[in-house]
């Protein structure tokens, strides 16, 4: 059997959806799963032996139309049996029938999708992204994936370790969506947790590059080099893959982080995940887990969480960013 999944987002967006392919790889353990995508996301194949192929689609380029015509080509070449696609547009249910695939699942967006799709879900966003997604398989399997499983060992952890990686993607910044405390604060974590004791290892990508040279320049320690060797590692530009994060996730004992795809990495690694919350709702991203725990500033926003459900962008105030690292510090070391 040959199965096209169409999920489009981050990579945060792609290990919410690997329970729904991970129960359909039990389901038909001999099928042939591809997975359209943006091309940003596709470092999410590393993670995982479910996915078999990937079908590059850049919907955020400027030919977006011309994308998804070769979506289309794509998938009436490909002799797929059975598509499957996330997302709440309307027109997604006109998208799959014109790829010419008999088996078409998809959300109930209205009249138009219970006609041309063989079969809808209902689309409940008020519920962990995971289960969200999963949804989507149910009508063709009964085995049920409640968190993301990636392909990567469970790691020898470090003792007494806390591993920071403070940074978001630039997307998110360029778009207007602060997610995060400023590189101060992370400073001044780092510093605080040293002072208890803690080994620090410091990580981040690309987009984390600003970020994490000014915590080099604010942290006392990190400035001065003074007793830094055994209590601080610089992982910064080492991980050179999704993968390799994933693996530095699993050797500390906690992880500490924002709202961002090493999150969705901590859940899967199993790693004691601490996660700074702001504007974005932590009951949809994250498990219910013991462990996984939000920090969050005691403001009284009646509009909290605000993102993606009341406005595109953070406003200009972001008191639900207003956390210091005194408050990180004290959840961290419970």
């Amino acid at each position: 059997m040959k199965i096209l999944a169409i999920n489009f987002g981050g990579i945060g967006d792609e290990i919410f959806f690997l329970p729904a392919l991970i129960s359909l790889k039990k389901k038909f353990p001999d099928s042939k799963i591809t997975l359209a995508l943006e091309p940003r996301s596709k470092s999410v194949k590393d993670l995982t032996e479910v996915i078999d192929d990937l079908m590059l689609i850049d919907i955020k380029g400027k030919n977006k139309y011309a994308q998804l015509l070769k979506l289309v080509y794509k998938a009436r070449r490909g002799n797929f049996d059975i598509v499957i696609s996330s997302g709440g547009n309307k027109l997604i249910s006109i998208l799959l029938t014109l790829t010419g695939i008999k088996k078409r699942f998809g959300y109930d967006t209205g009249k138009l999708s219970r006609i041309l799709l063989t079969k809808t879900v209902p689309l409940n966003k008020n519920q962990y992204a995971c289960a969200m997604y999963h949804d989507l398989v149910t009508p063709l399997t009964e085995y049920k994936t409640y968190l993301p499983e990636i392909n990567v060992e469970q790691q020898e952890k470090i003792a007494n370790s806390v591993l920071i990686h403070p940074g978001v993607s630039k997307m998110s910044i360029q778009k207007g969506m602060i997610k995060t405390v400023s590189a101060e604060i992370w400073a001044k974590t780092v510093d605080m947790l040293v002072e208890n004791g803690k080994h620090v290892i410091l990580a981040g990508g690309p987009d984390d590059k600003e970020v994490i040279e000014t915590i080099k320049q604010k942290s006392k320690f990190l400035v001065s080099r003074d007793c830094v060797k055994g209590k601080i590692d610089d992982f910064y530009g080492k991980t050179k893959s999704l993968k390799d994060l994933a693996v530095l996730i699993g050797k500390a004992e906690k992880f500490i982080c924002s709202d961002s795809a090493p999150l969705h990495v901590g859940v899967a690694m199993k790693t004691r995940t601490y996660v700074i919350f702001g504007p974005t709702d932590d009951k949809k991203l994250i498990p219910q887990s013991d462990l996984v725990t939000p920090i969050k500033a005691h403001d009284n926003c009646p509009l909290k969480p605000c993102l993606w459900q009341h406005r595109q962008t953070t406003c200009e105030s972001l008191d639900c960013l207003k956390i210091s690292a005194e408050d990180i510090v004290k959840v961290v070391l419970l």
